[in-house]
């Protein structure tokens, strides 16, 4: 496995991919690798015949009071994991050489951005994971990019970013992975005690309870949100920050549920915000990454 830190190696060694006919899949991410980084990466192991993965832990997403100095990080770790799981190349910079000089250009996809973490997080979060994201591909040059949808957001936002400035990447969305209690992997867990682990699974809770109701002919998304907000409220060390379902071609709202929905939300336990959803059809699906006798 190769270890590249600089934007022109990792720009020679695409070339050789390509030149030699190869397909390249790539794997984005911050690091603190988990189970869910990991079933992408195997995913793109799986499609492609080279795997590139890179770890940077972008400064500009984090707004401010966010967990920026905190968030977990573990390069020897990552590395490791990252060979036994079959990636050939790691992109590793330091931030001069990302933002070497004074970045003027950023990339912002209007309305997708505006929604859901958008409010709470601010617009700004998403300008910037756009323009990481754009300066990733350009430098990476892949034909397959994988994103998990616990990020789903993330990945629409991506997706359209890709469509609308006709970067020849594909985005390909893969199921979220969770624990055993159902709560989505993320780098952030890492930041709970065991008490805010088991807490936090009232998130995944929420969102299965609003799909049963759905499944049983509950299609108001007001008494649906309801729902929600009564689990997540009786766990004490559980605070929303939203919960909302939305058409997930356009992240709009909706208050009749008689489609394909994605049911979303974050709450913070602690000082650690955790977003997850689920995609759910009214009347078949499961349209979700568990069969349905499985899901809790």
């Amino acid at each position: 496995m190769e270890i590249i830190r600089s934007i022109a190696e990792m720009r020679e060694f695409s070339r050789n991919c390509t030149k030699y006919g190869r397909s390249l899949g790539f794997v984005p991410t911050m690091g603190a690798l988990h189970a869910g980084h990991i079933s992408l990466i195997e995913r793109s192991c799986r499609d492609n015949d080279v795997t590139v993965i890179s770890i940077f832990v972008n400064p500009r997403q984090f707004m401010q009071s966010e967990d920026f100095d905190q968030y977990p990080r573990d390069e020897a770790g990552d590395l490791e994991k990252a060979e036994a799981a079959g990636v050939d190349a790691v992109f590793l910079p330091e931030v001069d050489e990302i933002y070497g000089r004074e970045c003027l250009t950023s990339v912002y996809v209007a309305s997708l951005s505006e929604t859901l973490c958008g409010i709470s997080r601010g617009t700004g979060h998403f300008r910037w994971v756009c323009t990481i994201v754009c300066k990733l591909f350009n430098i990476v040059q892949p034909g397959t990019a994988y994103f998990g949808q616990k990020d789903a957001q993330q990945a629409l936002i991506i997706g359209r970013m890709v469509e609308d400035l006709n970067i020849p990447v594909e985005v390909m969305l893969c199921p979220t992975a969770r624990d055993t209690s159902g709560l989505a992997l993320s780098s952030r867990n890492v930041r709970l005690t065991p008490k805010q682990r088991e807490a936090a699974t009232c998130l995944y809770q929420a969102l299965c309870e609003a799909r049963r109701a759905l499944r049983k002919g509950e299609k108001a998304s007001m008494i649906l949100i309801e729902l929600m907000t009564e689990i997540i409220e009786k766990q004490p060390g559980a605070e929303i920050d939203y919960l909302q379902i939305v058409a997930p071609g356009t992240l709009q709202e909706v208050e009749w549920v008689d489609d394909l929905v994605l049911i979303a939300g974050a709450i913070r336990v602690g000082e650690v915000r955790l977003i997850d959803n689920l995609i759910v059809h009214p009347e078949h699906g499961p349209w979700s990454e568990l069969p349905e006798e499985e899901q809790h």
